[in-house]
């Protein structure tokens, strides 16, 4: 039975995943914190905060959770080098997607590392907020965050008295977002995580260092682009709205892009390669370059643009899988946000940050790890252990309204 599933294996594995982490943290008491701090997050905490958490673990108080954020001895960096080893052992497939995004925390005042008045794509618009960025990995067994970098603005970076008072570190310079990714991708792919793809919004996509050094390592992209992206070669430049808009109709095909909550996505294509770099590219070369849009079906006008880097060979349809692999990263977020508490922090200074969200990244690999399991026993997907299924169900002219364990259903005509 599902139950049965859940109350077993779900324990059992979560003790794994702790002895698995436990020589990053050297003192038992640092141990213990940590795995009450992780069973929180993944408990049925209203909101998850030290507090909170701390209420939840049976502790007098939130001090040694707090102190397990910001002065016990322990490298968040080594834990998120095992949470990646973790996902590419329990998500890790042929054909993975490495996913890099930002995210927005609201925050209020102005000492919290990071903060200030800037765009969240998370709110839609300016807020007084901390920015993310992050990679996630999807493949056919599951998808989960795998890495992390807090964007410090400039007018953080300028300032050496806030920076000291955040406990931001000295050696720690002004990167723009790009170059954050860029970090990320590099650990990536330095890691066990079996990647063939990396997709990412028009932020990224549009610099062109991202594009070389994924190029360089060999790895295929789909990178979204803004439609006044210019596509240079030896004869000439043009912009890609100018080229997509000179497609005839028959280069547009109907294809869907992946599964979202309501179906298939489904939107017209067009898709052209591009002439090979004769001065960089090998001879003959092993990969192509491309260029797709997505129009919606409903409202012509509405175009997304983006380059793709293929092997030779590669269909259009699998660069348009790629392309829809990014929403992946939002239904982390989502998940990681709504289910283990990675915006909920309280946490003001620049390790706390850290710690905070690589512990919400390993409770969320867990998840993954879990209903990735559920969907490999033939079990119904699962994303969290207090509700593996819908407690709704139907009986005859009537449904029955049940919690799985022991717990007693309850009749509703």
């Amino acid at each position: 039975m599902m139950a049965d599933f859940v109350t077993g294996r779900w324990s059992a594995e979560l003790e794994d995943l702790f002895l698995r982490v436990s020589g990053r943290f050297g003192r038992v008491e640092v141990r213990r914190r940590m795995r009450d701090y992780v069973r929180g997050l993944l408990g049925p905490v209203s909101r998850k905060n030290s507090w909170q958490l701390a209420e939840y673990a049976g502790h007098n108080g939130p001090y040694g959770l707090q102190h397990l954020l910001s002065w016990s001895r322990w490298d968040p960096d080594e834990l998120r080098d095992d949470v990646q080893s973790y996902v590419a052992e329990k998500l890790g497939a042929p054909g993975g997607v490495l996913i890099v995004d930002d995210t927005g925390f609201v925050k209020k005042g102005t000492v919290s590392a990071g903060v200030q008045r800037q765009y969240s794509g998370t709110a839609g618009r300016t807020e007084n907020c901390q920015i993310g960025v992050f990679a996630a990995y999807a493949s056919s067994r599951g998808r989960a965050l795998v890495d992390r970098e807090l964007y410090l603005p400039k007018s953080w970076m300028n300032d050496g008295d806030r920076c000291r008072a955040a406990r931001i570190p000295a050696e720690r310079g002004f990167a723009t977002k790009g170059e954050l990714a860029h970090t990320l991708v590099l650990r990536a792919l330095a890691s066990s995580l079996p990647i063939a793809w990396v997709t990412a919004d028009s932020l990224y996509g549009q610099e062109w260092r991202f594009r070389h050094l994924l190029e360089q390592a060999q790895v295929g992209y789909v990178l979204a682009v803004p439609k006044s992206q210019q596509l240079k070669s030896l004869f000439g430049i043009w912009r890609i709205d100018q080229v997509i808009a000179d497609a005839p109709d028959d280069a547009w095909q109907i294809l869907s892009c992946g599964d979202g909550a309501k179906g298939p996505r489904v939107y017209d294509w067009a898709a052209a390669k591009l002439p090979a770099n004769l001065v960089f590219d090998p001879d003959p070369p092993t990969h192509e370059r491309w260029v797709l849009a997505r129009r919606s079906l409903r409202r012509p006008d509405e175009i997304a643009y983006y380059l793709a880097y293929a092997p030779v060979g590669t269909a259009v349809e699998r660069l348009v899988g790629v392309a829809g692999s990014r929403w992946a990263i939002e239904e982390c977020f989502q998940a990681a946000k709504g289910q283990c508490g990675l915006d909920q922090y309280e946490v003001r200074r620049y390790p706390g940050w850290y710690r905070h969200i690589t512990l919400a990244m390993l409770a969320h690999a867990f998840l993954a790890a879990m209903a990735a399991a559920a969907v490999k026993k033939g079990a119904a997907e699962t994303t969290q252990p207090a509700w593996p299924r819908s407690p709704w169900q139907r009986s005859g002219v009537c449904w029955l309204l049940s919690a799985p364990g022991r717990r007693t259903a309850v009749a509703a005509h």
